[in-house]
């Protein structure tokens, strides 16, 4: 395979597409190498429009969501982040390169030593990743300027709102199969969020994700 040509084919094909048009978003995408934090059993694939198997059970988001997120959230220098679901490293990676600091967390220890080893092998030095569970938030480093969650929410968590600065941008997936959105939640001050759903699409729910209230008869 021809990294570079697969690159750039995943760029042109399928990101740009999509409508993600920020040069730096596009950029980047060359600068950290997504193959670096694949599997090396998937390392064919690491350009395909999938989801790429991690260990235990999880994927990597496909390319083009990794993307429209990023660009969506228009990270600043200066600006702390919490990603929740740490995978391969890659996503910490990219928001690593446009923010301050990144914390990711996972609950999977295999996970948590995978993000470590490709971070470091990778030469990110700005990313600290945690194991635990933070799919209702993580207050250790709260507030947050931008949350970003790699993974499935059936309901969006308030504890999790609350997490972020006055301007901060938080993005998820939420609802339930078959159809969810992708949104980016801004908080407007101590009481008021602005919502923008930005996309469709189905992600796995993060493990111990909140559920919506049932229906008792």
């Amino acid at each position: 395979m021809n990294i570079e040509q697969a690159r750039f084919n995943m760029i042109e094909q399928q990101i740009r597409p999509w409508d993600v048009l920020d040069q730096e978003v596009l950029n980047l995408l060359s600068i950290v190498k997504r193959e670096n934090f694949v599997p090396a059993a998937y390392r064919d694939i690491a350009f395909a429009d999938l989801e790429v198997p991690l260990p235990a059970g999880q994927h990597m988001l496909a390319p083009r969501v990794e993307a429209r997120v990023l660009q969506e959230l228009a990270i600043k220098k200066h600006e702390s982040v919490l990603e929740i679901g740490a995978g391969s490293g890659y996503m910490a990676a990219l928001l690593a390169h446009r923010g301050h600091h990144v914390l990711t967390v996972d609950i999977k220890p295999e996970l948590v030593e995978l993000a470590q080893h490709n971070l470091a092998a990778n030469g990110v030095t700005n990313v600290q990743v945690a194991l635990g569970d933070a799919s209702r938030g993580w207050a250790a480093g709260a507030p947050y300027d931008v949350i970003c969650v790699s993974g499935g929410l059936p309901v969006l968590p308030q504890a999790l709102l609350e997490q972020l600065k006055i301007g901060g941008r938080l993005a998820a997936f939420v609802g339930t199969a078959p159809v969810m959105k992708a949104q980016i939640i801004t908080r407007i001050d101590d009481k008021q969020f602005r919502v923008n759903d930005v996309f469709e699409t189905y992600i796995e729910a993060l493990e111990n994700a909140a559920e919506p209230p049932r229906f008792k008869f």
